[in-house]
């Protein structure tokens, strides 16, 4: 990892070939002499989490926000929701939101969060995967039966739940106690004439 100008970072593979986000340590809201955290402290922290906070959009233009399960894989956070929620009715017509998590104190910790695109999930084997996935870290209180592109709860007797993963565009790292500011840009943010100027 190597360090450039005001604060930049550039990040090249991992081990088993994954490749690392782009970060940059915002100087002007961390402690002197602070590093930039490291993005493998900001991914465990979104893989192992157990409450999550996601924000929508409503038609609007007020933010939603909600708690919610989620599990991470294949680099990304996967979610569930029903298909007449709120959340679901924003996504669908707005899918550019955040997912936020992090631990409730002043510190020491890391609060982060995820900006990206929204997309549903439908493959019966990705969802299979997915159900497994949800028993794995919360328990048997969250089992899924996977039909016509959904989760089902009780069996597939209960109410059915859409499945969403966020592709992230950037993340942010708040870290506390020592005190610092870390981004990691994945892509361009949201191109000019989306509600963007296409800066990161």
């Amino acid at each position: 990892m190597t360090a450039g100008a005001a604060g930049e970072t550039g990040e090249g593979g991992a081990a088993g070939g994954a490749v690392l986000p782009h970060s940059h340590l915002d100087l002007r809201y961390s402690e002197p002499d602070v590093d930039a955290t490291e993005w493998s402290e900001a991914r465990e922290l979104l893989a192992e989490a157990e409450l999550y906070w996601l924000t929508t959009v409503r038609p609007d233009g007020r933010p939603h926000v909600t708690p919610l399960l989620a599990v991470w894989r294949d680099e990304r956070p996967y979610f569930c929701t029903g298909p007449e929620e709120r959340k679901a009715r924003n996504l669908a017509r707005e899918p550019r939101c955040a997912l936020t998590t992090g631990r409730n104190s002043l510190g020491p910790g890391l609060d982060v969060v995820l900006e990206g695109t929204a997309e549903r999930v439908r493959d019966t084997a990705e969802l299979e995967a997915l159900a497994a996935a949800w028993v794995a870290k919360y328990g048997p209180d969250w089992r899924f039966t996977v039909r016509d592109g959904m989760f089902w709860h009780g069996g597939g007797d209960g109410g059915s739940a859409e499945v969403y993963t966020v592709v992230p565009d950037r993340v942010f790292g708040f870290g506390k106690r020592p005190y610092s500011q870390t981004r990691w840009t994945f892509r361009p943010r949201w191109p000019v004439g989306l509600g963007g100027t296409g800066a990161f």
